[in-house]
């Protein structure tokens, strides 16, 4: 009896300590964060198109004609009698975005993260019957079911390995140097790891799930890595892109894939300052094939991929200004061995099949590459949504990708509330035996070959009224050269036509929170 006493004390006492210790233990509190921001962007412009322009006033949609030529929003000229649509006149139109993002934080290990997005991209925007998805300016908006779920993931530390990981899973952002690469949403699961100096970073990613039972699906591949030394960050990457239905839009309703491809690209990069300049370096190469797996009894052979880009820029600051030079290089096509989609079996401009691609490509999918010449690719203000830099799934002709710009650049702080920069550019046409934007023909009926884009003047201006709300206006005029000239659709072989020099002028008033 005594010992049943004494034990029975024993693991009170244990129960009651241990509670006790337990208690000193606070649980992670549960805390919720909301972020975002609303924009109002006007756009006046002349020849200047919105990439992919699925929603634009004048259509068009995503498609795979992406090594060359200008995006289908851009309505080149038609025969006298025909209806010339957009080609030299103006377009003025509003359009908004609002992004709210929601993150769950469980202490200091572990967050999950919501963000949603709601697009205008026309005020007072007709929606075909049943689209809903971009159409939030419709009048009588809270009638619009123009919620998107941009992102859903969830990140944590991993405290059992000896250094700091953070693995992230579900639809994330996915971002490698987007001046040049890729930047793009999408299901994944990411690791990266903190060895200092250096960073390291895994991705998987699914790009497409087609049947389960099938080697149909889409995977990515990659992995980034860069130290700092003194000054300096030097970096690297190799992305793999094994997609066996090339591409998803193109493939997801059909019984068998079309075509498959094994892309890669691989990049260098360097960013710093070198005493008083700043530094920033970018090279990537892309390698790979597209393969026919159409059921036809004689397949196409397959299509090589390989084109490069580089990206050069100093800048030296200097009191309140701040001075520069940019080089941006891209490869361009042979359009006598490159169809506009680059497909096997596709025939070229020249009546040949297609065999090789090699302008400079980026991902299926991605968004990034667009931050060079507003009127060209989309620069800044309007969060890229101009330019001749077509919008696909499948992979694309990047933003610089066929051509060779050179600009010098000068910015002033006027003020803490008010800042400036003008931009000057000559760009030069690197495609062989046809034009990257324009597509016009001689009089046997094959492209011209032109070298002349134009001068390039931009103004970029950037006002902040409150700490959370900014006022940005500017624009581009781009002087074109004979490489911007279009055949006339309808018309006689030789039969061109030179655009009005392109220009657009933006504002962006954007709430920030």
């Amino acid at each position: 009896m005594k010992k049943f006493v004494v034990l029975s004390l024993i693991s009170f006492l244990i129960l009651a300590f241990g509670a006790t210790v337990y208690g000193q233990e606070k649980p992670p509190v549960l805390d919720f964060r909301a972020s975002g921001f609303l924009d109002v962007i006007s756009e006046y412009r002349m020849n200047v198109p919105q990439p992919g322009a699925g929603t634009s006033a004048w259509g068009g949609t995503s498609t795979n004609n992406v090594m060359y030529g200008p995006p289908p929003s851009f309505r080149m000229p038609k025969a006298a009698g025909g209806d010339d649509q957009s080609f030299d006149k103006t377009e003025a139109y509003m359009e908004s975005r609002g992004r709210l993002k929601f993150d769950a934080l469980m202490g200091k290990e572990i967050t999950g993260t919501f963000q949603f997005e709601f697009d205008s991209t026309r005020w007072g925007e007709r929606a075909p019957s049943g689209a809903q998805r971009n159409y939030s300016g419709h009048w009588g908006v809270a009638d619009r079911s123009t919620l998107e779920l941009k992102h859903m993931y969830f990140s944590f530390g991993v405290p059992w390995i000896p250094v700091p990981t953070t693995i992230m899973a579900g639809s994330q952002p996915i971002g490698i140097r987007p001046s040049i690469f890729m930047v793009t949403d999408g299901p994944a699961i990411t690791a990266a790891f903190k060895i200092d100096p250096a960073y390291v970073k895994l991705i998987w990613a699914k790009a497409l799930e087609g049947r389960d039972w099938a080697s149909d699906d889409d995977d990515v591949y990659g992995i980034e890595a860069n130290a700092k030394i003194s000054t300096l960050t030097l970096g690297g990457y190799w992305v793999l892109f094994n997609w066996n239905s090339y591409y998803p839009a193109l493939e997801v309703a059909q019984v068998a894939p079309n075509y498959r491809s094994d892309a890669w690209w691989a990049g260098l990069y360097l960013d710093g300052k070198l005493g008083p300049v700043n530094l920033n370096f970018d090279f990537c190469y892309d390698d790979g094939k597209i393969e026919d797996r159409r059921n036809i009894a004689a397949r196409a052979k397959d299509v090589d991929l390989s084109g490069w880009g580089a990206i050069l820029n100093i800048g030296f600051p200097w009191e309140k200004f701040l001075f520069g030079f940019s080089s941006i290089y891209g490869t361009g096509a042979d359009q006598k061995k490159t169809s506009a989609s680059g497909l096997p079996g596709s025939t070229t401009p020249w009546n040949t099949n297609t065999t090789k691609v090699k302008t400079f490509l980026v991902p299926g999918g991605t968004e990034g590459s667009n931050t060079h010449a507003i009127v060209l690719d989309g620069a800044g203000i309007n969060r890229g949504n101009s330019g001749f830099q077509p919008a696909s799934d499948g992979h694309d002709r990047a933003g610089q990708g066929g051509l060779w710009i050179n600009k010098i650049y000068a910015g002033f702080a006027v003020s803490p509330e008010f800042s400036t920069r003008l931009e000057v550019m000559y760009v030069r046409d690197t495609t062989k035996n046809g034009n990257t934007i324009g597509n016009a023909r001689k009089t046997d009926g094959n492209p011209r070959n032109d070298g002349d884009v134009g001068w390039e003047i931009d103004w970029f201006n950037t006002f902040k009224i409150y700490n959370n709300l900014s006022f940005q206006f500017g624009g581009g005029y781009l002087f074109a050269g004979d490489a911007m000239d279009f055949a006339v659709i309808g018309g006689a072989a030789g039969d061109n036509k030179s655009p009005k020099n392109p220009w657009i002028f933006v504002t962006n008033l954007t709430y920030s929170f």
